[in-house]
């Protein structure tokens, strides 16, 4: 078991070595669009399935109360805490359509849709990101493997270079804690 450990812990340093080569740009970039959405009275639109769920949550929970410094509450929301909504849109519209309809309602032009999907490739995610572009939002994807259908969709595309649904996710959220991090600074 020790040896499984130590290869598990090996790869998702390999992971995040990776990341460092190739993704400090990127990431620059959203943090600076997400920091200059907030300065300028916008919001961040924080949604995707399952893990990805709970990273959107708990990247909302960052901005709306605090990462590590004291500062003013920022807007942010995850489109996937309102179980109401989550199943009157998904009972009358289908579940493909939770995100994109929570969009239509909340999103406004200058707005920060972040979809986050470990395959890139989450139905509902996709028609959430298609409907921020057709309202003015700036949209960020949060992806693994190939990136998917995410990828090309975007205008900024973080694809995590693993094909482990546990890699993804454990960068995923390092890159959202960097974000976070870099816009307490900002702010």
């Amino acid at each position: 078991m020790i040896d499984k450990i130590e290869k598990d812990i090996q790869e998702s340093i390999r992971t995040k070595e990776s990341l460092l080569k190739t993704h400090v740009p990127l990431i620059e970039k959203a943090t600076k669009t997400i920091y200059g959405a907030l300065k300028n009275g916008h919001k961040v639109l924080f949604f995707g399935n399952g893990g990805s769920a709970s990273d959107s949550q708990h990247l909302a929970a960052e901005f709306v109360g605090r990462y590590e410094k004291e500062r003013r509450g920022v807007p942010a929301i995850a489109l996937t805490t309102d179980a109401s909504i989550l199943t009157a849109v998904g009972n009358d519209y289908g579940f493909d359509h939770i995100f994109e309809r929570q969009i239509e309602a909340l999103g406004q032009k200058g707005d920060v849709a972040f979809g986050i999907s470990t395959s890139g490739n989450s139905e509902n995610v996709l028609l959430g990101i298609q409907k921020a572009k057709s309202k003015g939002l700036f949209t960020i994807g949060l992806s693994g493997r190939d990136g998917g259908k995410l990828h090309g969709l975007v205008d900024l595309s973080l694809v995590v270079p693993s094909q482990k649904t546990a890699r993804i996710q454990e960068s995923h959220i390092m890159i959202g804690h960097i974000i976070c991090e870099r816009v307490d600074e900002l702010l």
